[in-house]
């Protein structure tokens, strides 16, 4: 790579040689009701933000203007979203976010896998003449320096290179394609979902997964995709069909996510109830370990312009407090106390209610003298006056909320209805 201040250039060159694909039509059935109605790189996450908000914010970020979004599933929140907070990029100026929905170009299915939903749109890429194509999963939360994969790619020559990050072995199993390397990093084996992750060489306890984040040469990618359509019994999908297709006879790469993360590695797979709301905990910390506040990285979003949050003292003994918490525009805490809980826009609690450990998406009102802990409550739910949650799971259950694996109750408009 070129040394010193041609780093930059070097870098942005191949940023504008580059076209990424966003791959956001998944339904994220782990996470239950909360996708019933939206894909899941529409769900809310941080107070503010969408899911689809940080891969599209990386690519920004790190000069990559020319973006398609896939979508798929129940995709209208998405695209309404993609269009109000994403939609001011200019082609002429040669940059631009595109939603390219499941069309049925090239098939009379609809998208049948992630690699498939790419060869549907390989007329839409080709128009674009990019020297590079970056497939990018969007339902991860993290923050990445694409131009430092970009770098590697071009330089070792590679045809395909895939986006790594150690985990534990016990969080891959049967949840991430799995990676072996040889010394120079070169890919000699790929499992999808395996349910048991082969160990990382010197840490036993972790394995490398694929981030589903890959840069391809165009060509190559073209090639692959025509040739896996052509293919009895393929999936259509790059971990499961193209990935273990091309390692033996191809340059496939790893690229280790640490060396160009902005966030000392931050990345996290919200795809559970008890992952998605541990990733949103963790912003209450006083030092989280996702920095939303930087100036230098900024996450980009749209929301409504909003009056800024309100915290009504009714009496000496009954204030509206928030404890560790992050609360948004809008949003109204009267005589009602918040401990490490975060709320969304235009959210309403009461006199005499405590809330802790609770996600609580827009537009929601918690009643008078409530009593809520560690619980996910879904947008727009009215909550009683008197409702107890997530203090005793057999009542929980009993009311028709869904309670996770750790103890997470999930409140939704649906079970607050069928009381």
């Amino acid at each position: 790579m070129p040394k010193t201040n041609d780093n930059v250039r070097y870098i942005s060159n191949l940023t504008k040689d580059t076209y990424a694909l966003v791959l956001a039509g998944g339904r994220g059935s782990r996470l239950f009701e909360l996708t019933n109605w939206r894909a899941k790189p529409a769900l809310y996450f941080g107070g503010k933000f969408r899911i689809i908000d940080f891969p599209l914010s990386n690519c920004v970020n790190s000069g990559i203007r020319n973006i398609g979004v896939l979508t798929q599933y129940k995709s209208h929140s998405l695209i309404r979203h993609l269009v109000r907070g994403w939609g001011h990029f200019k082609k002429e100026l040669g940059e631009s976010v595109e939603i390219l929905p499941a069309s049925q170009r090239f098939s009379e299915e609809w998208y049948q896998g992630t690699a498939d939903a790419v060869y549907q749109n390989i007329d839409i890429i080709r128009d674009e003449l990019p020297k590079y194509v970056m497939v990018l999963s969007g339902d991860h939360i993290y923050r990445q320096d694409y131009g430092h994969i970009l770098a590697q790619h071009v330089e070792s020559g590679a045809k395909m290179t895939v986006s790594t990050i150690a985990v534990p072995i016990e969080q891959a199993r049967n949840a991430f394609g799995v990676i072996s390397v040889d010394e120079n990093n070169k890919i000699i084996e790929f499992a999808e979902k395996p349910s048991e992750p082969t160990p990382l060489a010197g840490s036993p306890g972790y394995c490398l997964a694929s981030m589903g984040n890959y840069v391809f040469d165009t060509a190559f990618l073209f090639e692959q995709l025509e040739r896996d359509s052509q293919t009895k019994g393929s999936e259509r999908d790059f971990g499961k069909d193209i990935i273990p297709a091309i390692i033996d006879n191809h340059d496939v790469y790893a690229f280790e996510f640490s060396k160009s993360s902005k966030n000392d590695s931050y990345w996290r797979d919200v795809g559970t109830l008890d992952s998605y709301w541990e990733a949103n905990m963790e912003l209450v910390a006083p030092v989280p370990a996702l920095n939303l506040y930087d100036k230098q990285w900024p996450v980009w979003t749209y929301q409504e312009q909003l009056p800024p949050a309100k915290f009504v003292m009714e009496s000496a003994d009954n204030r509206g407090d928030a404890l560790n918490s992050v609360v948004s525009g809008g949003c109204i805490i009267s005589g009602a106390t918040l401990i490490e809980s975060i709320c969304f826009s235009n959210v309403r609690v009461s006199s005499g209610s405590k809330v802790e450990q609770t996600v609580i998406l827009p537009e929601v009102t918690i009643g008078a003298n409530c009593k809520i802990k560690k619980a996910i409550i879904d947008r727009g739910c009215h909550i009683p006056e008197g409702t107890t949650i997530g203090h005793n799971h057999d009542d929980d259950r009993a009311r028709g909320f869904r309670v996770s694996e750790n103890g997470v109750v999930l409140v939704t408009k649906m079970a607050l209805d069928a009381l």
